[in-house]
């Protein structure tokens, strides 16, 4: 299978706007595009009516290497846990083979009328047991 075609990768080229005065990606960055990837990861999962809410709750970011302006960037993303009510994502960002940044990103599933947790749909941990590497 091509690359392009896994849903749980996706890519980027460092922009402009995501270099600070360094000359380096900022770190904000790192996160805002592993939330990106996240999404296109996220978007392929299996229709639910009913399902609850996702929001995140922990961010945990491991800068290896610094990337530059105009670095191509590959994104993959794996399911590092899967809890009763949450479920942890790591984000691997690599280029030219190296691995230079992990984010690990938590998201717990809440109730779209009262906000409080409940547990994982069976039908998105099922999904998700697919993508433990």
């Amino acid at each position: 299978m091509d690359e392009m075609e896994r849903v749980e990768v996706s890519t980027l080229v460092v922009a402009y706007r995501d270099i600070g005065p360094t000359g380096e990606m900022q770190a904000a960055a790192y996160i805002i595009h592993a939330e990106e990837a996240l999404r296109h990861f996220w978007r392929y999962r299996p229709p639910l009516e009913g399902e609850p809410l996702y929001s995140p709750t922990k961010f945990e970011v491991r800068l290896h290497k610094p990337l530059r302006l105009g670095d191509p960037v590959g994104m993959i993303v794996s399911v590092d846990k899967i809890g009763g009510k949450s479920v942890g994502f790591e984000v691997q960002m690599e280029t030219e083979g190296q691995t230079v940044a992990e984010i690990d990103i938590t998201w717990t599933a809440r109730d779209s009328e009262t906000g409080e947790p409940v547990a994982l749909p069976e039908d998105v941990r099922d999904w998700l047991y697919r993508y433990v590497p």
